[in-house]
């Protein structure tokens, strides 16, 4: 059985929990960003750099994409501009407009500073990335830190990501709460052994949420306060 919401609150209000770990695309922002990124103005312009339809550019990134989850460069900018002779850091700022912060996330970030949590990002985002984004919403002053699947040297879907970042943090795994939107990170936190496991869903605030039966989810960060 896995801890409801309830229980989680009681935790977070009674010290039982001591450091908290937030993903952050589609958890603390919404991921809304990220999607159009990768799924429409990347597409664009590489459609426009090989002379090629949308379509067949969506088409054959997406395999490229598929080819690399799970590993160092899926979210290595670096890679990917590379890979696809694109400007990645360059397009994101054209529409940094675009990062949002999920609502009563810097609520639920301020109450938690209030009661003196540790609090850190874990995230399989480039630094670079992560350094506009820390940029752009200012959540980064409710943080004791972040911690990057670079950094690691693993993704967070590896269980090395999670032994690397105990050494780093000094977390007691019984006493940290983790929450992510993507089930598979969940799942690896969960076997090696994080306490409390929440799912965020509705990670995109304009796509349907899709709840999982497997871990205490919630909607919106006031559901923890």
């Amino acid at each position: 059985m896995h801890p409801t919401v309830l229980d989680i609150k009681k935790a977070l209000n009674d010290h039982t929990i001591t450091h908290i770990l937030l993903d952050m695309d589609g958890t603390l922002l919404d991921k809304y960003f990220d999607d159009y990124f990768w799924e429409h103005l990347v597409p664009e312009k590489y459609a426009d750099k090989h002379g090629i339809t949308f379509g067949k550019a969506k088409e054959d990134l997406l395999k490229k994409y598929k080819s690399h989850e799970e590993t160092l460069n899926w979210t290595d900018i670096d890679f990917w501009s590379r890979e696809l002779g694109l400007d990645i850091l360059a397009l994101k700022e054209q529409i940094r407009h675009l990062i949002e912060v999920h609502p009563h996330v810097v609520a639920f970030l301020h109450v938690m500073r209030s009661r003196r949590k540790q609090v850190y990002i874990a995230t399989n985002a480039h630094d670079k990335v992560l350094a506009m984004k820390l940029k752009k919403t200012e959540i980064g002053q409710y943080l004791n830190g972040a911690i990057t699947s670079a950094e690691m040297g693993f993704p967070k879907e590896k269980l090395e990501f999670w032994q690397q970042a105990e050494k780093k943090l000094g977390f007691n795994t019984e006493r940290t709460l983790f929450v992510d939107d993507t089930l598979a990170v969940l799942r690896t936190a969960q076997e090696y052994g994080i306490g409390y496991i929440v799912y965020k869903a509705r990670g995109n605030s304009r796509m349907p949420p899709v709840h999982s039966p497997d871990f205490t989810t919630v909607l919106d960060f006031n559901e923890l306060l």
